[in-house]
């Protein structure tokens, strides 16, 4: 099994949400359930839930799933969730990360699975609070690569039924478009 390095997506969201300032808490993002606050706190969550999925512990904290709620960011959240990022980043440097079954959160999958979703959210997210804050977003290029590879399965029309709430509509993704475009149109995006 071929380990993903989460460390480069983690350390630009790490970077995002450390910049994150009080005021911009209410902003929309393109989540349209989320605000800027909203989106912070389910970063928190998941980073939380799929560091325990890759030790394949059930982490306390991890229960609320993908929910985000901006009234539960304590004093002091921007240093809990960058180092809950980069705990996430350094479970999933460890190759039995991806061996067998695992949970993330109330969800049961295998290593290999949570490493995919948990990757996504962290690259698909982080364009997300970019594109809240107003600033550029860079992302490598095999990060991008990987995310395609999970999500294109769940983007045909036979599988419609099997997105479920977690992603967007598909959107037409343009003639030569690069490939951070056609993963933000599969998810229901436009980058």
């Amino acid at each position: 099994m071929t380990t993903l390095d989460f460390g480069p997506a983690t350390t630009t969201l790490r970077d995002l949400v450390t910049s994150v300032g009080d005021d911009q808490l209410t902003l929309p993002t393109p989540c349209s359930a989320y605000s800027v606050g909203d989106l912070v706190d389910h970063v928190g969550g998941l980073a939380l839930a799929f560091a325990g999925a890759a030790r394949k512990e059930q982490v306390p904290g991890s229960e609320q799933g993908g929910s985000g709620d901006a009234t539960r960011l304590e004093p002091g959240w921007r240093a809990r969730i960058d180092g809950s990022l980069a705990d996430l980043a350094e479970a999933w440097r460890a190759p039995a990360a991806y061996d067998g079954d695992t949970m993330a959160g109330p969800v049961e999958m295998s290593g290999a699975e949570a490493a995919a979703v948990a990757l996504n959210e962290v690259v698909v997210h982080g364009w997300d609070l970019a594109s809240a804050l107003g600033v550029p977003y860079a992302v490598r290029e095999e990060d991008v690569a990987a995310c395609l590879a999970f999500v294109r399965p769940f983007s045909t029309p036979e599988a419609a039924a099997f997105r479920g709430d977690a992603f967007g509509e598909v959107l037409p993704v343009p003639v030569g478009a690069p490939a951070l475009v056609e993963l933000l149109a599969l998810l229901g995006r436009r980058g």
